[in-house]
């Protein structure tokens, strides 16, 4: 291994707690430039970062040097009460819900941005195609609660907390759930396929509860992963609202058969 290989890895190692495979470092160095590659070491440090952000974790980084960056793989164990993960955990996020916000409120927030609209406060902004020049049109009475129903769904917005599908790099996946707000996690703000590191994160029968003090937002993005994602969440959605009224009718049917 290369000076400048050993110089990378040691300074993604030490700044971002990322410990970035050999293999994927040399096939870095190897897809970059010749004349780029007599760059500053500072430059390709943030160039190898911002490719990694983009990587799929189980690809790019090392898991035999430190077993510790690595998930217990009986984390997802409800019988296990408490543990913690001192980490530091490199994480990708696979998934992402505001359970904070009901099933149809979710499906109206994406219909509103299939139909270019926007939510500003309390104005939609609607993008207007006219003589191909894009203009944004407000009403501002849109959103503007009636009477005394200040909890209508119309002018609320989701702020979690959310739920998380977590996965290290051996490919171990996880439930987390947003237990203290934390800056940078929400629907609109975060992309399938972005970074975490976790540390001293608790575990409580199976499920990581995430506080700002234990996870670092690292950012990042999987471009095909979240185009995926975002194109099937509104059919992933409606299919958990047929699957409650199919529970629901089920129920109903069975006590109505016990009345008899």
């Amino acid at each position: 291994m290369s000076t400048t290989d050993e110089h990378l890895r040691a300074q993604l190692l030490a700044s971002k707690s990322l410990p970035v495979s050999p293999t994927w470092i040399s096939n870095f160095l190897a897809s970059i430039p010749q004349n780029q590659q007599r760059a500053p070491l500072s430059a390709l440090t943030q160039t190898a970062l911002f490719r990694i952000l983009t990587s799929d974790f189980t690809n790019s980084l090392s898991t035999s040097t430190t077993p510790s960056a690595s998930l217990p793989r009986d984390i997802s164990d409800p019988a296990v009460k408490e543990r913690r993960i001192s980490g530091p955990v490199p994480v990708q996020v696979l998934d992402i819900e505001d359970i904070g916000t009901s099933l149809w409120f979710r499906i109206e927030k994406i219909e509103q941005v299939e139909r270019g609209e926007t939510v500003r406060g309390r104005e939609i902004v609607r993008n207007v195609d006219v003589d191909n020049v894009d203009t944004a049109e407000t009403t501002s009475n849109a959103l503007r609660p009636t009477g005394n129903n200040n909890n209508s769904s119309s002018n609320t917005t989701g702020h979690g907390p959310h739920r998380l599908i977590l996965q290290d790099a051996l490919g171990t996946k996880v439930v987390a759930l947003e237990y203290k707000n934390i800056n940078g996690i929400s629907i609109d703000k975060l992309s399938i396929g972005a970074k975490f590191i976790l540390r001293n994160a608790i575990v409580a029968r199976g499920m990581v509860l995430l506080t700002p003090e234990t996870v670092t937002v690292l950012g990042g993005k999987i471009d095909v992963w979240d185009t995926t994602w975002r194109e099937k969440r509104k059919e992933v959605l409606l299919a958990k609202i047929e699957a409650l009224h199919a529970e629901e009718n089920g129920a109903s049917t069975d006590g109505d058969a016990m009345e008899e």
